[in-house]
């Protein structure tokens, strides 16, 4: 059989998932335990939970407009802007519905006081009362104890985003629950318009008194106001202004225009006198001296045409000669009188903001003489006109307060009202058994993790070869799971003969390799026994082997007698005979048990060097199978470690070898006896047996080294009772039926 290649040890750390699944199949059936005890706690628990209904009610908190009817300014309690932090109001509200005062109205209407006594025998505790017989206590609940269970029974939550906050109650009772959470949503919108009455109320009461003072204050100062200007003999043209400010105002405005006016024609006049007139604008813009200009230009043409055919006596070249020189005069004289006008302009501006410069100046000093009196005037007059807006505002004020006392909104709007729900709300049957089973798997991992790593046993193939540093020769299914594969493959189809025929063969593994072949169990052997043939070291193979083991009931027997039925099957050269098997152990043999043969002769018999009785041709005995002999332990003795160390062992086991294709000795185990060790050290090698699940890796460590200190060659390890159900994962791929 070949075995799965050993997994490579890389150290802590690396493939942990792999080992930690691989851990968890191999004790999956504790898992499977603990994640079932979990569960069915979980049933248990809520088998004994009363039933609890949970009815749900949802209400918008709308944005309340503090400045409705413009009531922000005169209300004390108006949320400021500057404060507002976002979701406060909700979480605001969210108290208040949890508040005492709210729940003592929600309990005094729905008379609470009787109906919470199934409330207050809830839970598991009351159930267990009950069963036991317990009388219950009659005693009526007080204040706070009715509103402590309401308040915990409460939950009131906001949704994030939203304007919204939930409001859900549980009960035993589905009924209660959904009156309970509509009164508590009407009780609560009642009281939040009665707050804002309230409010409102108070306000217009306070204004009104506050409007009559101002009222009796605005007519006083008005009557001082007019008592002082008629004293004063001052004259007003407004409200605002008297007559002498108007009148400097006046003058001050025109004495600006003026002095503006003389700044533009004084700048004129100054161009007019540095530059010659042909460049000002004034003459350039002139309407009469272009149309002069066009008539010169045109003369002076006709004068170009007739010089050019009369000489300058001609009377029509003098004509046209004087009626040039007659407009050259009128060009000269008009720029001369737009001259002339520039200055008249800027001397004329300059006199009047002379005269209204003087005037201002007097009727400034006269105003310098009214200034206390207008003062004061003023004063008073400010003063008139604060208590007057101030007499307004509250007047406004008290409307508005009044026709919002009158009117009863709120800004609580009821999106969903609560009904009353068939299936309770707890205990979930399937929220607790998935919670059992996670807790189950939790705690089942935990525990087969920790039996796992205080397991310190050799499970499967390649751990040897980790451990040991040693060659592992082969894995040998365990007897039990190749019975169990050999039903199965029954159910597959074989018919009824066949299965009574092999049936009626007797079930011995120490003769599985002669009795059940083709099998697994068969075929591991035989592969167990290649790995041994072909670890030969300069061409020699092992020809006298020691099979041992770490403790006792490991299979060493087992394995023993099966290789050495493995190999008798092979053909060997003549005249060398092919295997000799010898029982090694001399105080609890067991061979010529299993080949039927007697043990009146045997190996203690030739180490005391007795000779048999019909000659040492008779040393050995024949089995019932081909090229193999046997070897007894023989009779039991008492000085078994004396006859090992003598001399006569090295000479019975040579001359063996030279009689003998192979010899196998079986031992005892070794870790706390020696005989394993002294036939080690006689032989070509020793393989050590080791049992899954049973043989602890310390141990095997421990054996192994003290075979490498004696000098003794270790061919390598077997791991027998290998079940590949627990240990891994390769039981399809060995049991395939096209195989077996």
């Amino acid at each position: 059989m070949e075995v799965p290649f050993p997994e490579v040890f890389e150290g802590p750390g690396s493939d942990l998932l792999p080992e930690y699944l691989q851990i968890l199949w191999r004790r999956k059936g504790t898992l499977t335990l603990i994640v079932f005890l979990g569960l069915l706690t979980s049933l248990l628990l809520t088998l004994l939970q009363t039933p609890t209904y949970q009815a749900r009610a949802s209400i918008e908190i709308q944005n309340l407009n503090e400045n409705f009817l413009n009531m922000r300014n005169v209300s004390p309690t108006a949320d400021d802007a500057a404060s507002y932090v976002p979701g406060s109001d909700l979480q605001t509200q969210a108290r208040i519905l949890q508040s005492e005062s709210l729940l003592d109205r929600v309990v005094a209407k729905l008379d609470l006081e009787k109906k919470l006594f199934p409330e207050e025998g809830s839970g598991c505790l009351s159930v267990w009362r009950k069963a036991l017989g317990f009388p219950r206590s009659m005693q009526a609940p007080t204040r706070e104890q009715i509103l402590t269970l309401v308040a915990k029974n409460l939950k009131i939550s906001t949704v994030a985003n939203t304007r919204l906050i939930e409001i859900r109650y549980d009960s035993t009772d589905p009924q209660l629950a959904a009156d309970f959470v509509n009164t508590l949503t009407d009780e609560f919108v009642q009281q939040n318009i009665e707050s804002h009455i309230k409010i409102a109320q108070q306000t217009g009461e306070w204004l009104t008194g506050q409007m009559e003072d101002t009222r009796i204050k605005l007519e006083k100062s008005e009557d001082q106001l007019q008592g002082y200007a008629h004293a004063s003999g001052l004259l007003f043209t407004s409200e605002k202004d008297n007559v002498a400010d108007e009148k400097l105002r006046q003058l001050q405005e025109e004495l600006s225009k003026a002095q503006a006016d003389r700044v533009v024609k004084q700048s004129r006049y100054e161009l007019a006198s540095k530059v010659s007139p042909e460049s000002l604008p004034e003459v350039l813009d002139n309407a009469t001296l272009k149309e002069y200009q066009i008539k010169l230009t045109d003369l002076r043409r006709q004068l170009a045409e007739i010089s050019s055919s009369l000489t300058a006596a001609h009377p029509a070249v003098k004509k046209v000669q004087a009626q040039v020189m007659d407009l050259e005069l009128a060009i000269e004289k008009e720029r001369t009188n737009i001259t002339e006008r520039i200055r008249n302009e800027f001397e004329s501006a300059q006199r009047r903001e002379h005269l209204l410069a003087a005037n201002y100046a007097s009727q400034a000093r006269r105003m310098s003489e009214q200034t206390a009196t207008v003062a004061r005037y003023n004063i008073l007059k400010r003063e008139v006109d604060t208590n007057r807006q101030l007499y307004d505002s509250l007047l406004q004020n008290v409307q508005q307060a009044g026709m919002t006392s009158a009117l009863r909104a709120s800004n609580i709007r009821v999106v969903d009202s609560a009904k009353p729900t068939t299936r309770p709300y707890k205990p979930s049957v399937v929220l607790n058994s998935a919670l059992g089973l996670l807790v189950g798997g939790f705690l089942g991992i935990a525990i087969v993790v920790i039996q796992e790593r205080a397991d310190r046993t050799i499970q499967g193939p390649g751990e040897t070869t980790t451990y040991l540093d040693v060659p592992e020769l082969g894995a040998i299914p365990s007897a039990k799971a190749e019975r169990n594969r050999l039903f199965a493959h029954y159910q597959k189809g074989k018919d009824l003969e066949s299965k009574k025929l092999e049936d009626s063969k007797p079930w011995q593994v120490e003769l599985v390799t002669s009795n059940e072949k083709p099998s697994l169990l068969a075929d591991s052997f035989r592969a167990t026994l290649t790995s041994i043939l072909y670890s030969a070291e300069n061409g020699d193979r092992p020809r006298v082997i020691v099979i041992t083991s770490v403790n006792p009931g490991e299979g060493k027997t087992t394995v023993a007698s099966n290789l050495a039925l493995a190999l008798a099957e092979i053909d060997q050269p003549v005249p060398l005979q092919s295997v000799l098997l010898i029982d090694g152990d001399m105080r609890s043999p067991r061979l010529h048990e299993i080949f039927g043969l007697p043990n009146r002769w045997g190996l203690t018999d030739v180490l005391e060097g007795k000779t048999p009785a019909n000659g040492y041709e008779g040393m050995v005995f024949k089995t019932g199978f081909s090229n193999l002999c046997l070897l007894p332990a023989g009779p039991l003795v008492s000085n078994i470690s004396a006859l090992l160390h003598s001399p006569r062992a090295l000479k019975f086991l040579n001359r063996m070898r030279m009689e003998f294709d192979t010899v196998i000795i079986d031992t005892p185990p070794m870790l706390h006896l020696a005989d394993a060790r002294v036939f080690g050290h006689l032989a070509d090698g020793v393989i050590l047996v080791v049992r899954s699940t049973l043989t602890m890796r310390d141990a095997a460590v421990a054996a192994n080294q003290r075979l490498t200190e004696d000098g003794t060659r270790v061919l390598g390890t077997i791991l027998n009772q290998w079940d590949p159900r627990k240990t891994n994962n390769y039981v399809t791929s060995y049991w395939d039926k096209k195989y077996y």
